[in-house]
């Protein structure tokens, strides 16, 4: 099972389901999760400390255990990583003893349809995955206004994220 996990509700949310064709069409099972869908509190300790984690989150981390894979679809915000995700992966990190158990040694594919190039949000994500132990693939899905979605590539792609998965 392949977790989707989408960061934006228009042009990555379409991303996201070009993906999902894709992987109807490979027989691999997968679900898309629309982390703007989750509505997260705004992560802060008093928060946590307060109310608990919720149940969202405990419930999106125990698919996350379960996972292959994930692929992030997300688009750049301020050349950077949006902040709908950066607070779901905050509050995934507090789930369990170690912050890094549901990215480490895990393979994750990155996607996104970006309003600019979509390169700075790819080398974000990288980094920020590649620092709780992920192993992120070479080869990212970046689309924009000015590059459309090459469905060959995109084949070739997901072949190879299932592969090392």
């Amino acid at each position: 099972m392949y977790l989707i996990l989408v960061s934006s509700l228009v042009e990555n949310k379409k991303l996201a389901q070009e993906i999902a064709t894709l992987f109807d069409d490979m027989k691999k099972d997968y679900e898309i999760i629309d982390l703007v869908k989750l509505d997260l509190p705004m992560y802060d300790s008093f928060k946590e400390e307060n109310n608990g984690i919720p149940d969202k989150v405990k419930e999106l981390a125990k698919e996350m255990q379960n996972a292959d894979g994930y692929i992030f679809v997300a688009p750049e915000y301020n050349y950077s990583i949006p902040p709908v995700q950066t607070n779901a992966i905050a509050w995934l990190s507090r789930v369990g003893d170690d912050f890094r158990s549901l990215f480490s040694l895990k393979y994750i594919q990155l996607a996104t349809h970006s309003g600019s190039g979509g390169q700075d949000i790819c080398n974000a994500m990288r980094t920020q995955f590649t620092k709780l132990g992920s192993f992120v693939m070479p080869r990212e899905i970046i689309v924009n206004y000015q590059k459309s979605l090459n469905k060959e590539s995109l084949k070739h792609i997901l072949e190879q994220f299932i592969k090392c998965c």
